[in-house]
């Protein structure tokens, strides 16, 4: 492959030596459960993220699922979730025993279309769990008014967001709970599983740090039924070092995305769609034609990587056969799973690289 999707590699060869004295760092520590390295990333993550309150976690499902179970969500209550999303948004709301229900996107942006949520509230909505897909805030001033005038409980899903901006604060305190990943491929990655939630609200914070540990706040001393959800002090390490580099990063990918947008703006794509209030930090740049498949595979045949996010609707998934949606119950959500294609895109990707893709997409440009 010329130019692969992603180079997983490329960030620690970047940040080695300060990879490696992070971890041997905390092995040298001996506290491998929680800890000094644990709290001191969860109090730059949260200031990072301009909220009051970091608690890590696991995994960004994890995140999820202790953002809902804080907030009482559970049988019987309904959770309002993108119907273009990744389909951990959808199980999440299915682990605590909610039902999701999915509200279309804006065909411009493919984030949820705030529109289009009053109509889908009804008295058992508990939550508002908007996504700011591929990297890019949602509109978040209209979810938070309807949420506020109807008394119901905002969770943002953050994984792809990483240092994103709406209306010039930085995603992490607008709503109720904001949910963080730290799997590999993302902007801000560990070297494994990892995740994290932050909030102003110190209620929530504590509840998810019980949560996370057995429902535990005293050892020995278990108040509810928890999960063992804890960010590892290796992860931790690893993620305070990339947190330093996380801002010159995201202004690589900005570059790159801004050639992308430059090089391909005569090609018959839909490119990606930037209202002024959003400042995306461009985990993904994903491109829309209906001749989807096959200018993927000839990007392919010439070593271009490329990925479909997502290929399948979670309304179109076997595991959500019992909800009884049709495929096309939502066809917003389907036409743009039938179109995307998300381009090679990462903060180590070398300027040749970006050329090799925009010649490549304009020789093919009848696409």
């Amino acid at each position: 492959m010329k130019v692969p999707f992603l180079d997983l590699g490329a960030s620690y060869r970047e940040l080695k030596s300060e990879i490696d004295a992070a971890i041997s760092r905390v092995l040298d520590s001996g506290w491998y459960i929680l800890g000094p390295e644990v709290e001191a990333f969860e109090a730059e993550w949260a200031e990072y993220c301009e909220a009051n309150y970091a608690v890590g976690l696991a995994n960004g499902l994890d995140a999820l699922i202790l953002a809902l179970r804080a907030l009482a969500v559970g049988p019987g209550d309904e959770v309002i979730v993108p119907s273009n999303t990744y389909i951990a948004t959808w199980l999440a709301v299915s682990a605590v025993g909610a039902t999701p229900v999915p509200v279309e996107p804006d065909p411009a942006t493919h984030n949820i279309d705030p529109d289009r949520i009053s109509a889908a509230i009804t008295p058992r909505t508990k939550v508002l769990l908007p996504v700011h897909l591929y990297g890019q805030p949602a509109d978040m001033d209209p979810i938070l008014k309807l949420a506020r005038k109807q008394n119901i409980a905002v969770v943002e899903d953050a994984a792809q967001a990483h240092g994103a901006r709406y209306k010039n604060k930085r995603i992490g305190g607008h709503g109720d709970i904001v949910c963080w990943s730290f799997y590999p491929g993302k902007n801000l990655g560990a070297l494994g599983d990892g995740g994290a939630i932050t909030t102003n609200r110190a209620d929530l914070a504590g509840k998810v740090q019980m949560l996370r540990n057995y429902g535990s706040r005293v050892k020995y001393v278990n108040e509810v039924q928890g999960l063992n959800s804890r960010l590892d002090p290796i992860q931790a390490g690893v993620l305070r070092v990339k947190l330093k580099h996380l801002d010159e990063w995201t202004g690589r990918r900005r570059m790159i995305a801004g050639a992308y947008s430059e090089g391909l703006k005569d090609v018959a794509l839909i490119l990606p769609h930037v209202p002024d209030w959003a400042e995306p930090v461009w985990h993904l740049y994903v491109v829309r034609s209906t001749e989807r498949d096959a200018l993927q595979k000839r990007l392919g045949e010439a070593g271009v990587g490329t990925l479909v996010h997502y290929p399948i609707p979670p309304h179109m998934q076997e595991a959500y056969a019992g909800l009884g949606l049709s495929a096309d119950a939502f066809p917003l959500a389907r036409q743009i799973a039938d179109e995307v294609l998300s381009l090679p895109i990462g903060s180590q990707m070398a300027p040749n690289d970006i050329r090799i893709v925009n010649n490549q997409i304009t020789r093919r440009s009848s696409l």
